[in-house]
């Protein structure tokens, strides 16, 4: 995996979504240009391809139903464009350590009640992870396999029970942090060293005329 530290990975990771989110529509050769730049961060943080792949696919299936009734034309751009920026994005976050959300997190210049809402959520996502990995395995030891076994293990009842597991999970890690004196602040110093805002500035500069270039 490539050694960064953690804000610099989120910010070029937000560089390369925005600029292809901010695209002209139909400038497929710019895009192309995003999409490499894509693959090359894929490979720079040695993503499971996997685990990616099946994360885009689900992903794509909803997007592909809002696209598509806008027409063909515009909604295969749409959709490759979605594809750029869901690749750079489920990259950078499949290849965080476990519980270190909260440290790229802390480099945003957003509200920091803003902040905790993503903390929180990110921790519950965790948890929510957590307990389907531990369903599916227990639908296995059941003998329940393949993807039409889980699909049937996966009633709403269990779905039901998955909710309140994960919720009373939740709850007992919210009362552990407020325990060890969490309080809403990261105790966390994210700021940049002199050769990451270097490459955080050529990498916005290099976004930015990609960009521009394509209005004109």
């Amino acid at each position: 995996m490539l050694k960064m530290a953690l804000p610099l990975r989120l910010h070029l990771s937000l560089v390369i979504v925005v600029g292809a989110a901010l695209l002209k529509h139909n400038s497929w050769y710019w895009l192309a240009g995003y999409g490499a730049i894509a693959l090359i961060w894929v490979a720079l943080l040695r993503v499971s391809l996997p685990k990616l792949g099946g994360l885009i696919g689900t992903e794509l299936i909803f997007l592909s139903l809002v696209a598509l009734p806008l027409g063909w034309e515009k909604a295969s751009f749409l959709l490759v464009r979605s594809l750029v920026c869901l690749v750079v994005m489920n990259s950078f976050l499949l290849t965080l350590p476990p519980h270190s959300f909260g440290i790229a997190l802390k480099s945003l210049p957003v509200p920091a009640a803003l902040k905790e809402n993503l903390l929180l959520a990110g921790q519950y996502l965790e948890i929510l992870l957590a307990e389907v990995t531990r369903m599916q395995r227990s639908a296995q030891l059941r003998g329940i396999n393949g993807a039409a076994g889980w699909l049937r293990y996966a009633s709403a009842a269990m779905i039901g029970a998955l909710y309140i597991r994960t919720l009373e999970r939740a709850e007992r890690v919210n009362a552990a942090m407020i325990i060890r004196g969490y309080n809403g602040t990261l105790p966390i110093d994210s700021t940049f060293r002199l050769k990451e805002r270097f490459l955080l500035i050529f990498a916005w500069a290099i976004a930015t005329s990609f960009t521009l270039t394509s209005y004109l």
